[in-house]
């Protein structure tokens, strides 16, 4: 298996947080290593690195989690394995309810919130032998893709600390790239999931809706956003999704296949596989650099057997539909709060709310009608490209210092979400989308490409992310923030 952060075979510190979850399991299974021993070398690099990017703002109590730790390496000499992640460090984003441990979204409004009870994710987490071991970074309410707040500040891109490490899953991803951890959860909407997994060369898969139920949740019907994994490679990914996934009995629109599909060996056979390439780039703006680089990877996905094609699906209305699902979804949330609450919120998720009044229910009825015409469109499209490739950003990260950038490439934006659009129109078709590394800028920064695939052909899209990787084989670097 291809691992792109492992050194050596040894289990120095270095080597613990630059494995991967699967070599992490395996040195556990085999009584190599220990999961205190893996925990307290994941302490020490967040206590090394953590101060520079910013990625982790509250961490787990270290006596409860060494107790934990302590706990699972007891019931493994008895034989007893804790599960598919036994002993293996996991994030948690700061939108997900975490019992005993501050929850803040991001917010003034919950600076000091503790909840009483757990998201179903991070209860799933726990009982597969997971550690929680921090909460990651989130723009408030994970409204945005640069992870910055009012509560804990900004994230900062370990591969460039002027940068932004994206979002809203920015302090997940930004921790995987430093090692602080080697599995994270976060959420996507828009493409929190895949922004900064492009931005911090590592693996975020956007799931198709349903497939990680999400509990509680206000607006259980709602599709938009998701719940999803993200590591440091494609396997780790599907191992971490295998945990999260599968049906709860606690939420209407969860998917029935179980978690388990995602613990099969990944490989398969792509020869003939027809995988269209996007051609016109949703017609947006795209740096020159990333296009380069994600078309020079045609040459791969030839390589394992695929037939590739330049051709992109019908897109229209994507932009309307998810501006206006977004702003349904966001105005329903925040008319829960109170007067003082909605007094705190910061002035991009105010415009999101003043989006929700203005829709009618005739609106919100004809957008739904002309969401089912997308959906049917794009299906049409992957019933003849199992597979759709694109960049997964469409620039390089921009200043931290900055809320989100004004203009790009000649186009003005007019709101914080304009200069994302190739992640969030995908959002808007229902299709799960995988966001993997796929290069560097001459500037040493990481570039990503999202490979989107059937509706609901999660496994496949994971299938081809890992032969991908596997061809690719990029050489071995680590983030400048680990070198000094």
């Amino acid at each position: 298996m291809y691992d792109i952060y492992t050194q050596d075979s040894t289990t120095s510190i270095d080597s613990l947080c630059e494995s991967s979850a699967t070599t992490l399991i395996e040195l556990q299974r085999k009584r190599e290593v220990s999961a205190l021993e893996i925990l307290d070398a994941h302490l020490d690099r967040i206590a090394a690195v953590n101060p520079k990017v910013n990625a982790l703002v509250t961490i787990g109590d270290t006596d409860e989690l060494r107790a934990r730790a302590r706990s699972i390496d007891s019931r493994w000499a008895r034989g007893e394995w804790q599960g598919v992640l036994h002993g293996l460090p996991v994030s948690q984003k700061d939108l997900t309810a975490t019992r005993g441990v501050r929850t803040t979204f991001g917010s003034k409004a919950f600076e000091q919130h503790v909840p009483t009870h757990s998201a179903l994710i991070a209860r799933r987490c726990d009982a597969a032998g997971a550690l929680m071991i921090g909460k990651s970074n989130t723009p408030e309410f994970g409204a945005g893709s640069h992870t910055f707040n009012d509560v804990f500040g900004v994230t900062r891109n370990p591969w460039d600390l002027s940068k932004s490490a994206g979002g809203s899953s920015g302090g997940a991803a930004a921790s995987l790239a430093s090692g602080m951890n080697p599995l994270a959860c976060g959420s996507d909407m828009g493409g929190s999931l895949r922004n900064p997994a492009a931005w911090n060369g590592v693996v975020g898969l956007r799931p198709s809706p349903g497939r990680v139920p999400r509990a509680p949740d206000l607006n259980g019907w709602a599709t938009l956003g998701v719940d999803g994994p993200m590591a440091r490679n494609v396997a780790d990914t599907a191992l971490l999704l295998s945990a999260i996934a599968g049906p709860s009995g606690e939420v209407a629109t969860e998917l029935g296949e179980p978690g388990a599909l995602f613990a099969q060996p990944l490989e398969r056979d792509f020869r003939g596989v027809r995988v269209a390439f996007s051609s016109n780039l949703c017609n947006l703006p795209v740096d020159p650099e990333i296009q380069r680089t994600v078309q020079a990877q045609v040459a791969l996905f030839e390589a394992i057997g695929c037939e590739v094609v330049f051709a992109d699906p019908d897109l229209a209305d994507a932009e309307d539909i998810f501006r206006m699902e977004r702003a349904w979804m966001i105005g329903t949330l925040f008319q829960q709060l109170d007067a003082d609450q909605q007094s705190l919120l910061k002035p991009e998720i105010v415009e999101e709310c003043r989006l929700h009044q203005s829709m009618s229910a005739a609106d919100l009825g004809q957008m739904f009608v002309r969401k089912t015409a997308l959906f049917q469109r794009m299906r049409t499209f992957m019933d003849q490209h199992p597979f759709y490739v694109l960049p997964a950003t469409q620039m390089h990260p921009f200043d931290a210092m900055l809320r989100w950038p004004a203009s790009f490439m000649g186009e003005q934006y007019t709101t914080y979400i304009d200069w994302m659009r190739i992640c969030w129109y995908l959002s808007a078709t229902e299709s799960p989308v995988l966001a993997v590394p796929c290069g560097f800028s001459a500037s040493g920064l990481p570039i990503g490409m999202q490979i989107a695939g059937r509706y609901r052909d999660d496994w496949g899209v994971l299938q081809l992310g890992h032969a991908y990787e596997q061809a690719a084989a990029h050489s071995l670097r680590r983030p400048p923030v680990l070198n000094t």
